[in-house]
């Protein structure tokens, strides 16, 4: 088995919540390890069955071994974001149990000197989930406009020299192509002012361009209001997110469909509610998983219940 782990924040809280009982449809969104579709597995088995999705084929490899003996499982190679397309072609219309996404990203991907994620190694400008997509954050660097930078930087990265970067960056690039993580790190440092902070001067910058290289905020908000149309009554979604930009979109979607908002974007029009939120305030790690995995303080749990369905 290939060293693809990735420590599951908060596993226990977020399958508890899912309250998993046998002969019922799960899935798992974000299968990365496989911890979380592990545990969900120990407790459905061996007539509850799990749906499991990861458009990382490393993450696919190292799971498909690291589950191979439970035969109520089913992984698909696919983005999250396809989960209702994939269930409708295999003729499953209503998700029966929950569903539970983790939206970080994984350990080996952040840490791999080959992707491209990290600030503290250096490589070729990458930061793909999907390693066949085109798309890449040397596109980014190179490709977009200043006022392009500016605007991913400040939005995605909320970097308050987001102007200063971007236009360093266009500096650069006149001169050489950027092609690398170091180059990149270089150039914030010399667009930015020294300031005593314990976050490193790249890591909003990498934040933003990776969620713009994957389109994570807009996938989050797109796939959740497709899923939340596909539970059964009494069904559960759990949601892990890691910084504020995606915490803000799930509580505001379990917000608007809690209060049974008469219109949404990009959504059917309704007049009841139809989630109950479990929980008023996210859940966040204990200080013990903290100690043990510290970027776990950033995370937050929020969790729902499909009603008037």
């Amino acid at each position: 088995m290939s060293g693809f782990y990735h420590y599951p924040v908060m596993l226990k809280e977020a399958v508890d919540a899912l309250n998993c009982q046998d002969e019922k449809l799960y899935i798992d969104g974000t299968l990365g390890g496989g911890s979380y579709s592990e545990l969900i597995l120990q407790r459905i088995s061996p007539n509850g069955k799990l749906i499991s999705f990861d458009i990382d084929i490393d993450a696919i490899n190292y799971s498909k071994e690291k589950l191979k003996d439970y035969k109520n499982l089913t992984i698909v190679n696919d983005s999250y974001t396809n989960i209702k397309k994939y269930l409708e072609e295999n003729n499953i219309y209503e998700i029966t149990g929950g569903i539970v996404f983790d939206f970080g990203a994984s350990t080996p991907q952040l840490t791999s000197k080959e992707r491209g994620f990290s600030f503290l190694s250096n490589s070729k400008l990458d930061m793909r989930f999907n390693q066949s997509a085109d798309f890449s954050a040397y596109d980014v660097i190179n490709d977009y406009k200043e006022d392009e930078l500016v605007r991913i930087f400040s939005e995605y990265g909320e970097e308050r020299f987001s102007k200063r970067i971007a236009k360093k960056i266009i500096e650069k690039r006149r001169i050489k192509k950027i092609e690398t993580t170091k180059e990149l790190v270089d150039i914030v440092f010399e667009a930015t002012p020294r300031i005593k902070s314990k976050i490193h001067p790249a890591t909003r910058i990498f934040q933003a361009i990776r969620i713009e290289v994957n389109h994570e905020l807009d996938n989050i908000k797109n796939t959740l209001n497709e899923v939340l149309t596909l539970l059964s009554n009494d069904a559960i979604i759990a949601v892990v997110t890691f910084h504020s930009l995606e915490d803000r979109i799930v509580k505001n979607i379990f917000r608007n469909y809690s209060r049974g908002c008469i219109k949404m974007e990009g959504v059917s029009d309704y007049q009841k509610p139809i989630l109950d939120l479990l929980v008023k305030k996210p859940l966040t790690a204990s200080p013990y998983e903290v100690k043990e995995n510290p970027p776990s303080r950033s995370a937050k749990l929020r969790i729902a219940r499909r009603i008037n369905k």
